[in-house]
């Protein structure tokens, strides 16, 4: 069952600096900045949050349908989900723009500097959910803005029910705006932080969220994640790794479990389950598409944290 994925394609340059910004930077001389930095190594990682939802959907054999705007320089892209079988249907290229891109430097300290460059994502409202074919749920994750307003109002039009995700996205939106995606969608699904916001510019409580959803998702990292429908709570545990290598994209690997639990009706203590595992699947590894757990490897972990299959 077909999974839309509305969201950004992005190409990730990710620099590592051996000293410490704070060394670099003076207190005294911030209003006139002007410095370099050595970075030894440096890599380019596959990323944006609708390529990684999709990769992690189709390492459980689900059938992501990516939805999204990518530039003149996009064909590493493109042939990558050729070969990894996901569709390309609905991704328009943009001749005049460059893919989104994100260039973060990590100093010592694990502090970053990041610069972003939206680049074709700000045309993502160009593509129509129509055109995407019967579908059974969406995920409205970071994007255009003017793509994110688009999408929603699309999806209710057509009665597609939808997730919205608004990540990093969600402070370009004021309380009316996101209170118009809530209304609109099926289920809200954010991290704590992004929750804090969501009621501040809101006004409304998690409990008056939930109430205007089938399910609102919150994660909390290291203490696992709640989720509130029919009105209760439902704790998700956090799942143990070895080692935590890289969390870029746990958000991502989360919400592909949930579309997998969703399109194929799993109760929501399994859905929350199997969206805890994936995070931490991803989590050991560097970058948002690195790990390749094949899906019985995937049914082996759940059944050994949580005494079935999924």
């Amino acid at each position: 069952m077909t999974s839309l994925i509305c969201g950004s394609l992005a190409f990730d340059t990710i620099m590592s600096f051996d000293g410490r910004f704070s060394e670099a930077l003076l207190a005294d001389q911030l209003h006139k900045v002007n410095v370099a930095f050595l970075v030894p190594s440096i890599r380019r990682e596959f990323g944006g949050c609708a390529g990684n939802i999709a990769y992690n959907l189709k390492l459980l054999n689900g059938d992501p349908l990516i939805m999204a705007t990518i530039g003149q320089d996009g064909a590493p892209y493109l042939d990558r989900l050729e070969r990894l079988a996901i569709s390309r249907q609905c991704i328009r290229t943009i001749d005049a723009s460059y893919t989104a891109q994100a260039f973060i430097t990590t100093d010592a300290d694990s502090n970053q500097i990041t610069a972003f460059h939206p680049g074709a994502m700000t045309h993502s409202h160009r593509n129509r959910i129509a055109d995407a074919g019967p579908v059974k749920l969406a995920i409205i994750a970071p994007d255009g803005r003017d793509g994110m307003l688009q999408h929603a109002q699309d999806c209710a039009e057509l009665d597609v029910p939808f997730i919205f995700d608004p990540g990093q996205g969600l402070p370009m939106f004021n309380g009316a705006e996101l209170e118009r995606f809530i209304e609109l969608a099926t289920y809200v699904a954010v991290n704590d932080y992004e929750a804090e916001l969501l009621i501040e510019r809101t006004g409304l409580t998690l409990e008056q969220i939930a109430q205007r959803v089938s399910a609102l998702v919150v994660t909390r990292g290291e203490q696992g994640a709640e989720i509130f429908t029919g009105g209760r709570r439902i704790d998700i545990p956090c799942i143990r790794v070895d080692q935590v290598i890289d969390p870029t994209g746990c958000g991502d690997a989360f919400r592909a479990g949930m579309l997998f639990g969703l399109t194929n009706d799993m109760d929501w203590i399994t859905t929350g389950r199997l969206a805890s595992l994936m995070g931490a699947i991803k989590i050991g590894h560097q970058g948002g598409q690195n790990h390749a757990p094949a899906i019985a490897e995937i049914e082996e972990r759940f059944q050994k944290e949580f005494g079935y299959r999924f």
